[in-house]
């Protein structure tokens, strides 16, 4: 995609939603780490769900390991993969009030470290948490990125990579709210809704859909 166009893809998607929010439900930046985590494989409703409660007893790593982890599977077993997510949970508990005072590291070496913290869920947590302008690449971000000829890559990493050299300093703290958005909302994996979609013309995918879903 061409430079003007890229500047122009992202006008358009800000002046739709000029302040994009997270669809998770979170109270600091602990509870942020712990949704994102356990969103991993699942939907935010779903982790919304599990965590309504959980977020009313939880909002620290030592309010995490007084639970214990048969008391956060209670909370978190109709979401996937929750027995060992809730290990890694309590492991990265252990290692935030051991190691870090309690408190969520701000880099992304250091979220990395935590069980069960992957690059995306590091980016995810510096961007929304602490104001960084990272991109966290999910399944929709990836697909609307390689769809669109925004910023082919073969991997996740590649199209991150990508897409920080490619996007104005101004779009940039919002750049991965509006692509995953769009991703969930119009252009959607098994049939994009393009006739709604407002980058329609400046998009390269050439089998665009003619009828409204």
């Amino acid at each position: 995609m061409k430079k003007q166009d890229v500047y122009e893809f992202f006008s358009r998607l800000r002046d739709l939603d000029p302040e994009p929010k997270g669809e998770l439900n979170y109270t600091n930046p602990y509870t942020l780490l712990v949704a994102v985590a356990l969103s991993a494989q699942a939907t935010d409703v779903g982790v919304n769900k599990a965590t309504k409660e959980l977020f009313k007893i939880v909002s620290t790593p030592q309010d995490m390991l007084d639970l214990g982890e048969e008391g956060l599977k209670k909370h978190i077993k109709t979401i996937g993969l929750y027995n060992s997510k809730a290990a890694n949970v309590m492991k990265a508990a252990r290692i935030l009030v051991d190691d870090y005072d309690g408190v969520v590291p701000q880099e992304r070496e250091e979220l990395e470290k935590l069980p069960g913290v992957g690059r995306k869920t590091a980016n995810v947590v510096l961007n929304i948490a602490f104001g960084q302008p990272t991109i966290a690449v999910d399944t929709h971000l990836f697909r609307v990125s390689n769809r669109t000829g925004l910023a082919p890559g073969k991997t996740p990493l590649a199209v991150e990579k990508k897409l920080e050299k490619i996007i104005p300093k101004e779009f940039a703290m919002h750049a991965h709210h509006w692509l995953i958005l769009h991703g969930r909302y119009i252009c959607k994996a098994r049939k994009p809704n393009c006739p709604v979609c407002p980058v329609a013309d400046l998009c390269r995918y050439k089998d665009k859909t003619v009828i409204e879903d």
